[in-house]
């Protein structure tokens, strides 16, 4: 048998694992527990990014008082949580399986080396074996604070740990060039990383007990396939969807974000992901944004700096903007911000941003 890859991340979504009135469906996570279980035994890497837990607690719990959307998310998520990773011990188990708890918070990931500690707590258990499932630890998140949703968090799984596909099993087939709901619509099958008219299509509208939606996957999906790694969107409401895309004689009706050739450094990949946790924010001149966007590996110098907003560290993630206020990138300041605004607009000579800790986005 003969696999497309041999590592990947999953994402299951919370519309996947609960039932309509909000109680687990059982019977799905067992099944898809089966499929990864039987991947993994032929040797491919599994890393699972599971929704479920505010679900679960919810349908276990009797609220006594109304409480706001944060208290009610820690609440139901702490009780969630066990019954759901008990669910998959147990399945797993049966299997032979050991599964391990990872739960993260995007505070994780703002700090470069508590990412890496991340990244190797991951690369440890998939060395040994253990098939990581990794949830936002919503007991301690607060608003600011959270992934927009678990699809934000599997793909910076995905890429964190070099995945070589993001698999995300949703309630829905894949992306449509219209209305889904309409007859007339259909499954846009692939998608390159340039093409952009699809986009127009992207319901806005959020899954029934998740987070995001379809607008939220596709935009994960786009970042990740930029960065050399391939993502399908499926339904992981059909029987063996995980393993049938896997197999390379196997034919699934599905949406495919085709990988870009080229790869992103490790450190570039944790900038990618690093929006929300920008300190502060760098205007740029149009001489500035041609430069970064020209072939020529280009750092930002301060020369085309039109302004410094906000206070940073040296070390710390910067937004930058061109004067329109369309974004251009992130990028780790070498500098903090008080030198950068005695220095702004002038030819010094080391770069506020050099090219191997930029990320830009597509032009």
């Amino acid at each position: 048998m003969s696999f497309h890859y041999k590592k990947i991340t999953v994402k299951v979504g919370s519309n996947v694992l609960t039932k309509s009135d909000g109680t687990l469906n059982v019977a799905r996570i067992a099944h898809l527990v089966d499929q990864i279980a039987w991947l993994h035994k032929k040797g491919v890497e599994v890393i699972l990014v599971s929704s479920g837990a505010v679900a679960a607690g919810r349908s276990e719990l009797k609220l006594q008082k109304k409480l706001d959307t944060v208290s009610s998310r820690q609440l139901c998520s702490a009780v969630g949580q066990v019954k759901l990773i008990n669910r998959y011990a147990d399945f797993f188990r049966e299997h032979g399986i050991v599964c391990a708890q990872v739960l993260t918070t995007k505070d994780n990931f703002v700090d470069r080396d508590h990412y890496l500690n991340m990244k190797n707590c991951i690369t440890t258990l998939l060395e040994n074996k253990v098939v990581p499932i990794v949830n936002e630890n919503d007991t301690i998140s607060v608003s600011e604070l959270m992934f927009t949703d678990n699809d934000e968090l599997s793909g910076l799984m995905a890429s964190m740990q070099n995945s070589e596909a993001l698999i995300i099993l949703s309630n829905v087939e894949g992306i449509y060039n219209g209305d889904p709901s309409l007859p007339t619509s259909e499954i846009i099958e692939e998608i390159g990383s340039k093409e952009k008219d699809w986009m127009k299509n992207v319901s806005m509208q959020k899954s029934g007990f998740g987070r995001g939606g379809m607008l939220t996957k596709s935009s994960i999906a786009r970042k990740v396939a930029k960065e050399g790694i391939a993502v399908h969107i499926a339904s992981g409401l059909k029987d063996n969807v995980l393993t049938d895309i896997l197999k390379t004689d196997k034919y699934v009706k599905h949406t495919l974000f085709k990988a870009e050739d080229r790869k992103s450094s490790n450190v570039k990949k944790w900038i990618a992901y690093s929006d929300s946790f920008a300190k502060g924010e760098l205007v740029i001149n149009q001489g500035a944004r041609e430069a970064l966007y020209s072939e020529m590996a280009t750092s930002l110098l301060l020369i085309g700096v039109k302004q410094v907003k906000g206070t940073f560290e040296k070390g710390d993630i910067v937004k930058i903007v061109d004067e329109q206020n369309n974004l251009v990138g992130w990028g780790k300041a070498q500098f903090d911000s008080d030198k950068a605004e005695t220095e702004v607009g002038t030819k010094y000579k080391k770069p506020i941003v050099h090219y191997d800790y930029l990320y830009l986005v597509e032009d």
